[in-house]
């Protein structure tokens, strides 16, 4: 059976779906190919149920610094409950009907490239199902969770962020692997909902190693106050997990071993391009896919493959992904017409994509760091304050800690970098992210004036610091 389209998307995560529905906006025909849930590895293993798991823990933190408010023990099934009604309960039925309502055709089944502008898809049934696409071939197949090569690792069946996002219950002990995003926002939810016992094994000095050092700095605090113990510079050596569910034991270069109920393993992400056909047209297996910055893969004859996601390697975020979404459909949809839009190109992983870390406290960024600023060249002039002293913060709680940074180029005097490390500091982030982007000048910046009390009053006293 062969079927034909103007675009065919492979993966139906977040970036698979925009791609499609901007496709179809410009006047297309679209298919969606997913194997697995439409909605993707975000909707239901990462970024949706991991805020759902954090978010009891981030209101514990709120009422604990407010005088005269007490909250009770945490109800886990509960939260649990919740988790699973914010994925649909692992049903993508809402997800399909979305796609189908675009309209694009959902094609259940494995999608791999046979050729240029063909994708052979294997369905649910075992059946084949070729499709041709006129215009372009999409990927968007996304990520998963990269295992190092450790003895006993495979073997001991460790969890990963698709695991610890769908638990079923808490570990009374909980052993990590890895000092990022996944590994710090899952120790503290799994911590927060009971694990009495959590070990962060972080193989460099501190946590998030990406971001401005001081964040990581005092997310560690935070992390010593509530019990959960951070080793730096040191690393898993060998797993033995002799009973399949049973107790896992991390043996490390020095020292006694680590022994745990469950061991979370977050040390990276690779592309999920292993068996996706990239052989057929002359590309390599398993690797990244480059694109130019309209998407479009790079050595790839007659143009007609993107990938947009983490499938490129760019920035590994749901909301980056569905911004290069949104300018690879328009631009397919663009050539499909004749024209050439130069001005639909990916400008915003080049000024730094912003990320929220959903801890307690808070770590928000977008742009470069100081260190990132000074290896590209520029003329680097760091400002910080300490958010605490802000009237707004203060207000918050008792005892509320926290920091913001802001990079400035000190020759064109715009921002390189925003970021601020705190509590509830979230909804900060997009004003710097306008400020990163924008290149909005400090001058006219310094106009944009904060309401009082709020914690949004950091940027006049960061404007203040700098000498404004």
């Amino acid at each position: 059976m062969a079927d034909e389209f103007d675009v065919i998307v492979i993966g139906a995560g977040p970036a698979g779906e925009n791609v499609a529905d901007r496709a179809v906006r410009g006047g297309l025909t679209a298919a969606i190919v997913e194997e697995r849930l439409a909605g993707g590895e975000c909707s239901y293993w990462a970024c949706v149920p991991s805020k759902a798991l954090l978010r009891p823990v981030d209101l514990m933190g709120e009422v604990a610094r407010v005088p005269g408010l007490s909250l009770g023990p945490v109800d886990v099934e509960a939260v649990l409950a919740r988790r699973d009604e914010t994925v649909s309960n692992y049903s993508d039925s809402g997800q399909v009907g979305w796609i189908e309502g675009v309209p694009a055709e959902f094609v259940r089944g494995h999608g791999r490239l046979d050729g240029p502008k063909r994708v052979r898809v294997t369905t649910e049934d075992g059946g084949e199902r070729v499709l041709t696409a006129r215009q372009a071939v999409v990927l968007a197949t996304g990520s998963t969770a990269a295992l190092p090569r450790v003895p006993g690792m495979v073997e001991a069946e460790p969890w990963t962020s698709h695991e610890v996002t769908a638990a079923r219950s808490v570990p009374e002990r909980l052993a990590v692997l890895g000092g990022g995003v996944v590994a710090c926002e899952m120790a503290q939810a799994m911590h927060g909902l009971g694990a009495r016992q959590t070990t962060m094994l972080v193989r460099g000095g501190g946590l998030l190693a990406r971001m401005e050092p001081f964040a990581g700095e005092l997310l560690a605090e935070s992390f010593a106050e509530a019990g959960i113990e951070v080793r730096t510079r040191t690393d898993a050596v060998r797993i033995e997990r002799p009973e399949r569910g049973g107790k896992v034991t991390v043996h490390l270069p020095d020292g006694p071993p680590v022994e745990a109920d469950e061991l979370l393993v977050a040390t990276g992400r690779r592309p999920a391009t292993g068996d996706i056909g990239l052989g057929t047209i002359g590309l390599p297996e398993g690797k990244y896919v480059e694109v130019d910055d309209s998407m479009r893969a790079t050595g790839v004859p007659d143009g007609w493959l993107y990938a947009v996601g983490d499938v490129n390697g760019r920035a590994l975020l749901t909301h980056m992904g569905k911004y290069q979404a949104r300018i690879c459909g328009d631009v397919i949809a663009a050539r499909a017409r004749g024209d050439e839009l130069p001005a639909m190109r990916d400008l915003a992983d080049g000024f730094g994509a912003p990320q929220v870390v959903f801890t307690d406290p808070q770590v928000c960024a977008v742009g470069r760091t100081e260190a990132v600023a000074r290896e590209e060249g520029f003329r680097v002039r760091v400002v910080d304050y300490e958010l605490g002293s802000v009237t707004g913060a203060y207000l918050l709680g008792d005892g509320y800690r926290g920091r913001a940074r802001a990079v400035v180029d000190e020759d064109r005097k715009v921002l390189l970098g925003v970021t601020f490390v705190g509590p509830g500091t979230a909804e900060l982030l997009h004003g710097a992210t306008i400020a990163v982007t924008a290149e909005v000048p400090l001058e006219r910046l310094w106009h944009a004036v904060p309401s009082f009390p709020t914690v949004s009053e950091v940027w006049l006293r960061l404007l203040e610091a700098y000498g404004l």
